[in-house]
């Protein structure tokens, strides 16, 4: 968004052009007879760099602090930072038991929405938060290895129905213990209304992600084709 949009934001400053403050000045020699101005060509030249005000990354007033987005700017870094070592723990829980992140993530997806008769690929996609084909791959993945199995959804028999092997039982029983003591670790000193919130936040952020990605892909294919147009 240019900056020029923003002049009407309080607190908002206009973002001044990149440069340098030439200031000039004089130098005073000893000589041996007294003090004496010294010549034009002995003059030396102090750079001042003129500091350079960012044009905001977001123009909602509520992400805004005295019209500066620095709070907002230390939020998404540290989202991005938080987001990457749950996924880091993820990652880890699949290779104590021999599965990739998502394989986990599906394994343990099927765990908590089977009931008693299995659970629907659609639905376990939801819960999960992944692309229905990834998780009718992973769910091909971890059936080969014995630990789900797969019947026709007898209400829709273009559907599957997935629930846990024995041996699928076992598998999210042994890990249990380890994702939970790093659970507790993770959500140390958080309260239930917290979570809440959080839960609250991510799930609007989840829905407002669509718009944005979708934003996105406009603006690549508008540069693409300004730059088929320049070529």
């Amino acid at each position: 968004m240019p900056w020029q949009r923003l002049t009407g934001i309080p607190g908002f400053a206009e973002p001044r052009a990149i440069g340098y403050d030439m200031t000039v000045r004089s130098k005073r020699a000893e000589t041996a007879s007294g003090k004496k101005k010294s010549s034009a060509k002995g003059e030396a030249q102090d750079v001042q760099p003129i500091s350079f005000e960012p044009p905001l990354t977001v123009s909602h007033r509520e992400m805004l602090a005295s019209g500066r987005d620095d709070e907002f700017r230390q939020v998404i870094y540290t989202i991005v930072q938080v987001l990457s070592e749950v996924e880091s723990c993820g990652a880890a829980f699949g290779r104590a038991i021999g599965l990739t992140r998502s394989q986990f993530a599906v394994l343990m997806g099927v765990a908590y929405q089977q009931a008693d008769s299995g659970v629907r690929i659609n639905m376990l996609a939801r819960y999960v938060q992944l692309a229905s084909t990834h998780v009718t791959t992973e769910v091909g993945v971890l059936s080969r290895k014995g630990l789900v199995s797969k019947t026709v959804d007898p209400e829709d028999r273009r559907s599957v129905l997935v629930r846990l092997s024995p041996k699928g039982e076992a598998t999210v029983t042994s890990i249990a213990p380890f994702v939970r003591r790093v659970n507790d670790l993770l959500f140390k000193d958080i309260s239930r209304e917290q979570l809440k919130t959080l839960r609250e936040v991510f799930t609007i952020l989840s829905l407002n992600s669509e718009f944005a990605l979708a934003e996105v892909r406009r603006s690549e294919r508008e540069q693409a084709a300004n730059l088929q147009k320049a070529g």
